[in-house]
């Protein structure tokens, strides 16, 4: 198995999905993306490590039966001292709604939520430093947050991880790019009131595919949805989706492929 090496605070280290059938969200990641798994850390109940060619990308974990908390991919942000961040992350007006806690030896984490209510996680690295591959088919290549506004929100970030927050000046979009020393590691999306009714302001998983148009029909045929089919964008070509469950994530094929 492929260890990662550590990251620079605020980036992006990780992505983990709750969910409530385990075995079945297993089968519909290893015929999607070819990932196998392993058992990773049991601290807050049953979780696997998924890998792709023996490199760690993703966590899956099983929710209590008696929990109904929205099933969605959540990004973890680096740091190197998870108590200290969510102290910063109350202190700024967000949420922390579970930890800091041990995830055993691999590490310390927490689940936040900023002042507009996403949810993210914060990875503490021990033993385990977090997505040991990015950017071929099957692994996570980038996150976005789509939120109201990106101004507030990017006042959030920067003031609690140290993020350079670049906007994109333009009277039609209201973006923006996070950047850790120098280097761009997520986005910011305002889009006001057309943030979906159901979800508000949320994370949002990238994962490359070969192929994005031969990668949405097999979401269908696995039992997920299209919730927006392919087209071509900025960033390449991309289709949102959505797991059986219903977690959200964006199917995209970079322009740089």
């Amino acid at each position: 198995m492929t260890q990662a090496t550590p990251r620079p605070p605020g980036t992006p280290c990780w992505v983990s999905l709750m969910v409530h059938g385990l075995d079945a969200t297993q089968e519909f990641y290893n015929a999607l993306f070819g990932w196998e798994f392993v058992p990773g850390p049991q601290h807050l109940g049953p979780y696997v490590r998924a890998l792709l060619g023996g490199k760690e990308v993703a966590g899956i974990g099983q929710l209590p039966p008696d929990r109904h908390l929205r099933i969605a991919w959540t990004p973890y942000l680096a740091t190197k001292d998870a108590d200290e961040t969510a102290e910063a992350i109350r202190s700024c007006g967000g949420t922390v709604a579970v930890g800091p806690l041990d995830a055993g030896e691999a590490g310390r984490l927490a689940i936040c939520s900023d002042p507009a209510g996403a949810v993210f996680g914060i990875w503490q690295a021990e033993a385990h430093h977090g997505t040991a591959a990015a950017g071929p088919p099957g692994t996570p290549v980038w996150n976005e947050l789509l939120t109201y506004e990106t101004s507030g929100t990017g006042k959030f970030y920067r003031t609690v991880f140290g993020f350079d927050v670049e906007p994109v000046i333009s009277a039609d979009h209201d973006y923006a790019t996070l950047y850790v020393a120098g280097t761009p590691v997520a986005s910011l999306h305002g889009v006001g009131n057309a943030l979906p009714r159901d979800r508000g302001p949320h994370w949002m998983t990238y994962f490359e595919v070969a192929d994005t148009d031969a990668a949405a029909r097999l979401v269908l045929e696995l039992g997920g949805q299209v919730l927006r089919p392919p087209r071509d964008g900025t960033a390449g070509r991309l289709a949102l989706a959505a797991d059986p469950e219903g977690a959200v994530f964006t199917l995209v094929r970079s322009a740089k492929r």
